[in-house]
């Protein structure tokens, strides 16, 4: 097991992991299943990932592309066209800056930039992702889903998902250290979502502590999602308190870093969780 490093090594930063981070979601995309391409041009964008920093995020996590279930795949160009003009733009804001994208070449792109962070749905299994990564200095987020983005959530099973994301996980972080990449750039991510049912994801949220345990920093992503409707009944405008009431469960089993639309409110509540914990 690895020891985890009390600070994330993520490009320009050394991330404090003293404290739970907050992570903004900027959309770039006309499809998002959350905001409905409120963001998809980019001066709307730039103008929301401003609001993000100015409301308390920690760090900006910028996509092109949406992953929501059922979704098709978007040719590379096309997603560049998208988060280029935004990450020219916020990378000069001396903020933590992640790309979400499961695209090697979109992540040089990105790196050539200077952007900090690849977050990656596919755990850079795509050909040419390690490579793309693993001698640069960013920081290295490995989510895991079964499946694809367009088929996920037909059929998702497990016999043990708990073990099975745990094992996953290690085994991508094993690959990257590996290629030489230290494990303070890791970041793993259960993938809240991505090929699971309410059940799996409820069953992920309870036991969240067995992938702490793994030794890296985990990253959550349960923001505005089907198991917050799953669980309240209420529509995707509707899961604010839904969504800090995981956030905060999360943060509670050992997650050190929380990817969120509602970054004042998700600020909020860990200020207050965290004052209360002393």
């Amino acid at each position: 097991m690895n020891t985890l490093s009390p600070t994330w090594s993520a490009g320009r930063f050394q991330l404090d992991l003293g404290r739970p981070l907050v992570m903004g979601i900027v959309n770039v995309t006309p499809d998002s299943f959350s905001d409905g391409g409120a963001h998809a041009d980019p001066g709307a964008a730039i103008r929301h990932a401003q609001t993000l920093v100015e409301a308390g995020a920690d760090i900006l996590d910028v996509g092109g592309e949406s992953t929501r279930p059922g979704s098709l795949p978007l040719p590379q160009d096309a997603e560049w066209a998208r988060i280029g003009p935004v990450l020219q733009e916020v990378v000069r804001w001396g903020v933590p800056i992640s790309v979400d994208t499961y695209k090697p070449r979109t992540m040089r792109l990105a790196l050539d930039l200077g952007v900090d962070i690849i977050n990656d749905i596919d755990a850079l299994r795509m050909p040419g992702a390690e490579d793309a990564v693993a001698s640069s200095s960013a920081g290295i987020c490995l989510m895991h889903m079964q499946g694809e983005p367009q088929t996920m959530q037909q059929q998702p099973h497990y016999a043990d998902v708990v073990r099975e994301v745990g094992d996953f996980l290690r085994a991508r972080a094993d690959a990257m250290l590996a290629l030489g990449v230290p494990a303070s750039r890791i970041c793993i991510d259960p993938g809240f979502g991505f090929g699971k049912t309410l059940g799996h994801n409820l069953e992920l949220a309870r036991h969240l502590d067995e992938i702490v345990a793994h030794g890296y920093p985990v990253l959550v992503g349960v923001s505005r999602k089907s198991m917050i409707g799953g669980s309240s009944g209420r529509p995707v405008q509707e899961r604010l308190a839904g969504s800090l009431a995981a956030a905060l469960a999360c943060v509670a089993a050992g997650a050190r870093i929380v990817r969120v639309h509602d970054v004042a409110a998700t600020v909020d509540a860990l200020k207050v969780w965290t004052a209360v914990r002393g």
